[in-house]
């Protein structure tokens, strides 16, 4: 008579060892998208205080991570794309964007920075966003240097986004994070234009007042 008991042991055994070795995984991956979406906001704040070296060493520092975890799970492709891996991507995404936009760099493309596109391009319109936050608070600054030039960047980024006509499947929702951006452009827009044209009009009474 075969031995189902033994045959049954070796089952359990064997199972429990693959269970073990996928949760270790999944610990490690957790642990390291945390990293990367608390590591990627630390550099986005750096930018926004103009603090360029620190963000692009923070900005490294999380691509590694980001590196790290696409290895981890290249045998784990069930884990590898469950949301909170490819949330975190998307956050380094929008910390690598925000960077070169302020930096003036190339905007990094998903094959260069080793992500999904959709974890990209989700991360690509909420780093358009950001860029609101910067032209504010140069406005109050009263520097308005980079503002028309930022502007664009955001027209240009909402311009990409709105031709993905996909499912939310495919895209990770991207049509929902591009209306955002639409908003963010619009708000933006208009707070630009009022302040242009205020500072206008403060220019010619001061120029009114100087008049003998």
């Amino acid at each position: 008579m075969p031995d189902n008991q033994a045959r049954l042991d070796d089952i359990t055994n064997t199972a429990l060892e693959a269970f073990k070795a996928k949760h270790a995984v999944r610990e490690r991956a957790i642990q390291a998208s945390r990293e990367v979406i608390r590591g990627s906001a630390n550099a986005i704040r750096a930018i926004h205080r103009n603090e360029l070296e620190q963000a692009k060493t923070q900005v490294a520092e999380v691509g590694a991570l980001v590196a790290e975890t696409r290895d981890l799970l290249k045998d784990h492709p069930d884990i590898y794309f469950t949301g909170y891996t490819q949330d975190a991507q998307k956050e380094y995404a929008e910390a690598r964007c925000v960077y070169a936009f302020i930096a003036g760099e190339d905007t990094p493309t998903p094959q260069e920075i080793g992500i999904e596109t959709p974890s990209y391009l989700n991360g690509l319109a909420e780093a358009a966003s950001e860029l609101r936050r910067y032209i504010l608070d140069s406005l109050r600054r009263d520097d308005d240097s980079r503002s028309e030039e930022l502007m664009r960047l955001m027209d240009d980024v909402y311009n990409v986004l709105v031709v993905m006509d996909f499912p939310d499947a495919l895209t990770g929702g991207l049509r929902r994070t591009t209306d955002q951006l639409r908003a963010v452009l619009e708000r933006t827009r208009g707070d630009l234009t009022m302040t242009t044209r205020q500072r206008r009009l403060e220019r010619l009474l001061a120029d009114h007042d100087a008049k003998p």
